[in-house]
């Protein structure tokens, strides 16, 4: 009897932890038996690694095997097990040592002819083990080094501080550990990755639309959530597509966290798209598990594919009510939470919010040329669509209204984006020096300390919370998008001027008497 032990990788959302997969042989009839909460992916490894042995040049123990994937209570799915699987037996029937082995992780699926096949989810992966060698250091350990498929190095050694191999088959793999040591598999190359995003859609070309313009930049500055509200074909599509290119170029974290959530996706990490925020833009259709992420093992949905990026929801009164109402907490806390009834997940959902609607059911509710066919229950049931909790959360909503043709189609163009991410970039250093973060991330007492009033200024904000009605969290809401209309002036203390238009972009919903 031997049994060999090694780590692979589990993928439950952005967090891989990491599992121990335990090769056991005895005595008695060949049976290959896999144990351990595995899915029909998993549990086809037996055919791939049986075959991957025996193409490899190995021999295959005619022997009982059991294969324990631990901890019993973590879902397994997909090949990512196999490379670990086929080295446990090869090390439990002493065809390769097997004193190396736990310093290492594994990631790899196998095909029947023994090559190695890259699978989803390398960079997350790389990132947890980062962060756990991270641990293991401080407390005299030894980190681990990363062993995936060659199509996946040069994904997960974008992780600087870890050691990853990427292998082509598993006869390389298996010479990596057997002596002599001079075959061992080189530390894998990083991707190669665009220094300098290409550019977006430009402000340029929306012609007109002052506000909305001014809202838009007001809303980049500050990292702020914004509706759009307005008959059809004034322009608000058009806005929030060029709101990405308004915002701040990612950090080095953001943008590995960003790419880290991409690569779960079937699409995978392109490294062309290193530093370019996401823009989702999910159909009108969507299920809530397409938005916040679902599925037996569950996997990242359209909010934390917007990690570090833009959601757009165009039309958003023909959106679902459940799915809109899954967006009131991750406009708070910036995560998602799945739970099941075995296991939960937990998505990183830090995400600029953007959504265009129409006024009333026909568009042209305040059109100054054509008239609105709908009658005021109509409006106010197409309204009353975005619930009030939800529309709360939603910093700037504003007005795009219908343009004159002469100035939609003779106007001169509007200011580039260049000029407009310059004051952009100008205020959000602003906030950083300041606070360490964007003025929408302000809680509790940070706004108190950071969004000084003047008298006359709070009086007007006290004055239009009585008027209009707000609830607290619309007040302070108001408060953070005048301290970032404040920001772009390079202004210390709020004033009436900031105040008033921050209140001003609270008001586009107008539902008739």
């Amino acid at each position: 009897m031997s049994l060999a032990v090694l780590h692979s990788r589990a993928l439950t959302g952005i967090e891989a932890p990491p599992v121990r997969v335990e090769t056991h042989l005895a005595n008695g009839l060949p049976v290959f038996t896999i144990v351990g909460l595995a899915d029909t992916g998993v549990r086809e490894s037996r055919e791939r690694v049986r075959a991957a042995i025996l193409n490899s040049g190995f021999e295959f123990p005619n022997r009982r095997i059991t294969v324990n994937l631990a901890p019993a209570d973590l879902p397994k799915e997909s090949g990512r097990f196999d490379l670990a699987i086929a080295l446990g037996i090869l090390a439990a029937s002493g065809q390769i040592p097997s004193a190396e082995l736990d310093q290492y992780e594994f990631a790899a699926e196998l095909s029947l002819s023994g090559d190695l096949r890259p699978v989803r989810g390398a960079l997350a992966m790389a990132m947890r083990l980062a962060r756990e060698n991270a641990v293991h250091r401080a407390c005299g350990g030894t980190p681990r080094a990363f062993l995936v498929a060659a199509g996946n190095g040069a994904e997960a050694a974008l992780i600087e501080d870890l050691t990853v191999h990427g292998a082509a088959t598993l006869r390389e793999v298996c010479s990596h550990f057997a002596p002599p040591l001079d075959q061992r598999i080189a530390r894998a190359v990083p991707a190669t990755l665009a220094l300098v995003p290409e550019p977006g859609p430009d402000l340029c070309d929306v012609r007109g639309q002052a506000q909305a313009r001014r809202a838009l930049e007001v809303a980049a500055a500050g990292q702020h959530s914004a509706l759009l509200v307005g008959p059809p074909g004034t322009g608000k599509s058009m806005l929030a597509q060029r709101l990405p290119g308004l915002l701040p170029p990612m950090s080095l974290d953001e943008a590995l966290e960003s790419a880290a959530v991409l690569s779960l996706t079937p699409g995978g990490f392109k490294p062309s798209r290193w530093g370019v925020r996401p823009c989702r833009s999910p159909h009108h259709t969507a299920s809530p598990p397409a938005m916040v992420g679902g599925g037996g093992n569950p996997r990242p949905g359209e909010i934390s594919l917007a990690h570090h990026g833009v959601l757009f929801l165009d039309e958003l009164p023909e959106f679902d009510r459940k799915v809109l109402e899954v967006l009131r907490e991750p406009l708070e806390s910036g995560r998602i939470t799945i739970a099941r009834a075995a296991s939960h997940a937990d998505f990183p959902a830090s995400f600029q919010f953007v959504a265009a609607m129409n006024p009333c059911p026909c568009g042209y509710l305040g059109h100054p040329e054509r008239a609105c066919r709908c009658t005021p229950d109509q409006i106010r049931r197409y309204q009353s669509k975005i619930s009030g909790p939800l529309l709360d959360r939603i910093d700037l909503q504003i007005e795009v209204p219908a343009q004159d043709q002469g100035e939609m189609l003779d106007g001169p163009a509007g200011e580039p984006s260049e000029m407009v991410r310059a004051r952009v970039l100008a205020a959000r250093e602003r906030q950083l020096a300041r606070q360490g973060k964007p003025n929408s991330d302000l809680a509790g007492r940070e706004i108190d300390h950071h969004c000084p009033l003047e008298p006359t200024a709070q009086a007007l904000l006290r004055g239009a919370m009585a008027r209009l009605a707000w609830s607290a969290r619309s007040y302070f809401r108001v408060l953070k998008v005048a301290r970032t209309i404040a920001d772009l002036e390079g202004a210390e203390v709020l004033t009436t001027a900031h105040v008033g238009e921050a209140i001003q972009y609270r008001r586009a919903l107008r539902t008739p008497g």
